[in-house]
C-alpha cells in the first residue's frame, strides 16, 4: 500500500492537527493517544513516511525503538506504572487503523486494557498525565 500523506499522523507531524506532545526530535514524535486504552497511553511515531513496520527503513526502525524505550522508562517513572504493554499493529488485518507505522505504550497489564479506539478520553486528564511523563524524561 502506498503511503497516504493525508493520514492523521502525517497531518499531526506537519502541525495541521493538534497533539499533546510528550517528546519530539528531528526523527520521532511521541504524543498522547486521544482514545486511550489506559491512563498514560502514548504513541511513538517515526517522522519517516511508512505505512507498516516492514516499510520502515532499518535505521529509522532502530532509532524509533530507542525512543520507545526512553518514553517507556518515563511512563514507568512518571506514572509509577508497574508494567507496560508495547503494541505495534502492522497492517489492516492486524488491526492497524492509521496507515503510518506507530507504537503504542500502554501502562498496566494486557488483561486490564480497554478496547482500542473505543471512546475519546478526557483531554484535561490526558494533558495532566502527559506533563508527568515529560517531567520524567
Amino acid at each position: 500500500m502506498a503511503y497516504d500523506d493525508q493520514n492523521i499522523f502525517a497531518r499531526i507531524l506537519r502541525g495541521e492537527l493538534p497533539a499533546t506532545k510528550v517528546y519530539e526530535d528531528d526523527q520521532v514524535l511521541a504524543f498522547m493517544d486521544i482514545m486511550p486504552q489506559a491512563d498514560g497511553h502514548t504513541l511513538v511515531i517515526p517522522k519517516t513516511p511508512a505505512v507498516t513496520l516492514l516499510d520502515l527503513p532499518p535505521e529509522a526502525a532502530a532509532y524509533t525503538i530507542q525512543v520507545v524505550q526512553k518514553i517507556a522508562r518515563a511512563i514507568e517513572t512518571g506514572l509509577g506504572a508497574k508494567g507496560l504493554v508495547l503494541m505495534q499493529l502492522s497492517g489492516v488485518s492486524a488491526g492497524q487503523t492509521v496507515p503510518h507505522v506507530h507504537f503504542h505504550l500502554i501502562p498496566g497489564s494486557v488483561h486490564e486494557l480497554g478496547r482500542h479506539a473505543a471512546q475519546m478520553g478526557d483531554m484535561e486528564r490526558i494533558k495532566a498525565i502527559a506533563e508527568k511523563i515529560k517531567a520524567a524524561l
